[in-house]
C-alpha cells in the first residue's frame, strides 16, 4: 500500500469519526489507568460534582484545582476567591470566559449545580452557600 493510499484512508477514518473511537480504544488498552473515557455526545452522561470535575474540569484546572500554565493559563480554583460569589462560577460554566468554553450549556442545570458547589465547597473553598438547579436555569441563555 502506498504512503498516499494510506493518507486518504486516514483522512476517511477522521472524517467519519472512527478513528476517534479506535485511538480512544488503543489508548484504554494501552494506559488502562486512563479512567473512563468522558461522554459523548453533546452532553455530559456524569452525574455529581466530583465525577463532573474530575472528568470535565480537571484536565484543565488540575485535579486539586492548583490550575496550569503552558499553551494556555488555567486559573487556579484553590483558595479563589472569585468563587465567594455563587453567580460568577454558574456564569462563566454556562457563558465561558476568556479561554473556557461554555461547557455549562452540555449539561443539565443539576449538573452545573453539582460541579459548581463542588468546587466552592474544595480546594480549601469555604463557600458552603450551595447553587440549586433553580438558579443555573434563572441564570441561563
Amino acid at each position: 500500500m502506498s504512503v498516499s493510499s494510506i493518507t486518504r484512508i486516514l483522512a476517511l477514518l477522521l472524517a467519519t469519526g472512527t478513528a476517534a473511537a479506535a485511538q480512544e480504544h488503543a489508548l484504554h488498552a494501552a494506559v488502562p489507568s486512563a479512567g473512563p473515557a468522558m461522554s459523548e455526545g453533546k452532553t455530559f452522561m456524569e452525574s455529581g460534582g466530583a465525577a463532573l470535575y474530575a472528568q470535565v474540569c480537571a484536565a484543565c484546572h488540575q485535579a486539586g484545582g492548583e490550575g496550569a500554565v503552558g499553551a494556555a493559563a488555567y486559573p487556579a480554583l484553590r483558595h479563589n476567591q472569585k468563587l465567594a460569589s455563587a453567580g460568577y462560577p454558574v456564569t462563566v460554566m454556562l457563558y465561558g470566559l476568556r479561554g473556557m468554553p461554555p461547557l455549562g450549556r452540555m449539561m443539565s442545570d443539576t449538573q452545573v449545580a453539582e460541579v459548581v458547589n463542588y468546587v466552592r465547597t474544595h480546594f480549601d473553598n469555604p463557600y458552603g452557600d450551595a447553587v440549586a438547579p433553580e438558579d443555573v436555569k434563572a441564570a441561563r441563555p
